[in-house]
């Protein structure tokens, strides 16, 4: 487990969400206070506003390393090619592990079970019965593999 991994863990265990967890394991790296990286993140959980679409642990893995890799100039198209290319490089790892990047199939939900917008309480019970923790860990285990592949190249 990566260091960052570790650090998803236990911000995902003292209530941060999926997304929140995992920037926030990098904020440091990125040159972000913690504050920021939570507050950009905050929507991501539950699969985008609890909605069960694409796990707020890949959304946080994304933000993460479009910071370290990213673009910003709009007509840069071997940069966005690149930045594509990460991408989906990252989400078949976090696929290949997990089965899936969507959050509905991760919690084996139904399409329209458990979207409510109000989150679920934290509790060990909780905790228990959601794989949350062990996806933000791979989501930064995942990261912290790709950014030492790339450092080696």
């Amino acid at each position: 487990m990566s260091v960052q991994g570790q650090k998803a863990c236990e911000m995902f265990h003292s209530g941060y969400n999926c997304a929140q967890s995992v920037l926030g394991a990098y904020a440091n790296e990125l040159g972000l206070d913690e504050k920021t990286a939570f507050i950009i993140s905050s929507g991501f959980g539950g699969g985008m506003g609890r909605t069960r679409n694409v796990c707020g642990a890949v959304s946080g893995m994304i933000m993460a390393a479009d910071m370290l890799y990213g673009y910003d100039d709009p007509k840069a198209i071997t940069e966005k090619k690149e930045t594509y290319k990460m991408v989906q490089k990252l989400l078949n790892s976090f696929k290949e592990k997990n089965g899936s990047i969507v959050c509905g199939d991760l919690l084996g939900l139904n399409d329209k079970q458990d979207i409510n917008p109000t989150p679920s309480e934290r509790t060990a019970e909780y905790y228990k019965k959601r794989p949350c923790a062990l996806l933000v860990k791979d989501a930064a285990d995942i990261l912290s593999d790709y950014i030492l592949e790339k450092n080696k190249s």
